[in-house]
């Protein structure tokens, strides 16, 4: 059974190698939507649900924690697992995305098998 994937995140390169990591991680991938911030994502789980969401925290329009929160109060997205991948490393955002829900938390730079380890217990 495939896994469709959102990631979020404002650089287009680490949407690339999140992308490539899923991928060696041996992810059944199903869809791989991207989106450049949590507006945009949003907007896009609109017309296309996903199992997992690898997202960012500090981007524009609409950060990774307001995204996280957002998405654990609507129905519809709650149950969905959310990993914040971010260079955002004080423990303030750290306990914040905990206490909103996110499933995982990996610092940049990340390795391919920091991202499989935060993977292993969600699918």
């Amino acid at each position: 059974m495939s896994l469709d994937v959102m990631i979020v995140d404002d650089s287009a390169a680490i949407r690339k190698i999140l992308h490539r990591v899923l991928i060696q991680a041996d992810v059944p991938l199903g869809k791989v939507i991207e989106a450049g911030d949590g507006q945009e994502a949003l907007d896009k789980l609109k017309s296309a649900m996903v199992g997992l969401i690898l997202s960012d925290i500090n981007m524009p329009n609409m950060d990774g924690l307001q995204l996280l929160g957002a998405l654990k109060t609507q129905e519809a997205t709650k149950a969905i697992p959310i990993i914040m991948v971010t260079t955002e490393g004080s423990s303030a955002k750290v306990m914040e995305a905990v206490s909103l829900g996110a499933s995982g938390y990996v610092r940049k730079p990340f390795t391919a098998e920091q991202i499989k380890e935060k993977l292993a217990g969600l699918i």
